[in-house]
C-alpha cells in the first residue's frame, strides 16, 4: 500500500502530537529565532517558512483539529504497513529497532553536533515503526542514558550512547563475517589429539632412524 506524501507539522516543530499550545509557542519561538533569515550563523529561509506553516496550523484550534484527523489516518496507515512487514522476532526484533534508533541518532550527532536532535515521528518514519511501538524502546534507551531529550523536545544520542552504537556495529560486523571453509581451522592441534600424537611419534622415530643410519655409514678416521 503506497502512502500519499504527508506534511508532518509535529515533526517540523520537533514536538509531540500531544503538545499543548504553550509548548507549541515556546518551541516555535526558539526555532524561529534560530532559523530566521536574519540570523547570519544558523539562518535558513526554507526551514523558517516550514516552521511558520506548521505553527499557523497547530496554533489554531480549528485548523489543528482538522489536521489531526488526517494525521491519525496517516499513522494508522503506517501502523498497518509495519504490522504486515513485522515478523514478530521477539527480542531480536526489539534489538533491531533499538540499534536502528541509536544508529540514526549517532548519524545525526555526527552530522551536526550542535543540533543533533531527531523527533520521534522522524525516527518512526525512518524505521517504519509506529510511535506506539517506539515508546518502549525510547524509554529503555533513555533509562540506560544512551539518549536524552534536547531543549526542543527532540531526542539526541549521549556519549554513552555513541559507545553503545559503536559496540553494536562491531558486533554486527563480526556477525556478518563469512564462515571458515569446511575442514579449515586456525587453531593449533592439541597435544591430546590422537592424530597429533601419532605424527609426533612418527617424526621422532624418523629422526632417530636417520641418526642411526648416519652413524653406521660413517667410517672411523685412521
Amino acid at each position: 500500500m503506497e502512502i500519499k506524501a504527508f506534511t508532518d507539522y509535529y515533526e517540523d516543530l520537533q514536538i509531540s502530537p500531544n503538545a499543548d499550545l504553550e509548548m507549541i509557542e515556546r518551541v516555535f519561538r526558539m526555532l524561529a529565532k534560530r532559523y530566521h533569515p536574519d540570523n547570519k550563523q544558523t539562518g535558513n529561509s526554507d526551514k523558517f517558512n516550514t516552521l511558520n506553516d506548521a505553527y499557523r496550523v497547530l496554533s489554531d484550534s480549528e485548523k489543528r483539529a482538522a489536521y489531526d484527523v488526517k494525521y491519525d489516518e496517516q499513522r494508522a496507515a503506517s501502523w498497518k504497513i509495519f504490522e504486515e512487514a513485522s515478523q514478530s522476532d521477539g527480542f531480536d526484533d526489539d534489538n533491531r529497532i533499538r540499534q536502528g534508533i541509536l544508529s540514526l541518532l549517532y548519524t545525526a550527532r555526527r552530522r551536526d553536533a550542535s543540533n543533533p536532535g531527531m523527533g520521534i515521528i522522524e525516527l518512526e518514519r525512518y524505521l517504519s515503526c509506529p510511535q506506539e511501538h517506539m515508546e518502549f524502546h525510547v524509554w529503555y534507551l533513555k533509562e540506560k542514558d544512551w539518549i536524552r531529550r534536547t531543549e526542543t523536545g527532540a531526542w539526541a544520542i549521549t556519549a554513552d550512547g555513541v559507545d553503545k552504537a559503536i559496540e553494536s556495529d562491531r558486533f554486527l560486523r563480526k556477525d556478518r563475517m563469512l564462515p571458515e571453509p569446511e575442514g579449515f581451522s586456525t587453531e593449533s592441534p592439541s597435544p591430546k589429539d590422537s592424530n597429533f600424537e601419532s605424527k609426533t611419534l612418527l617424526n621422532d622415530d624418523s629422526q632417530q632412524q636417520s641418526v642411526e643410519t648416519t652413524g653406521q655409514n660413517r667410517r672411523p678416521s685412521v
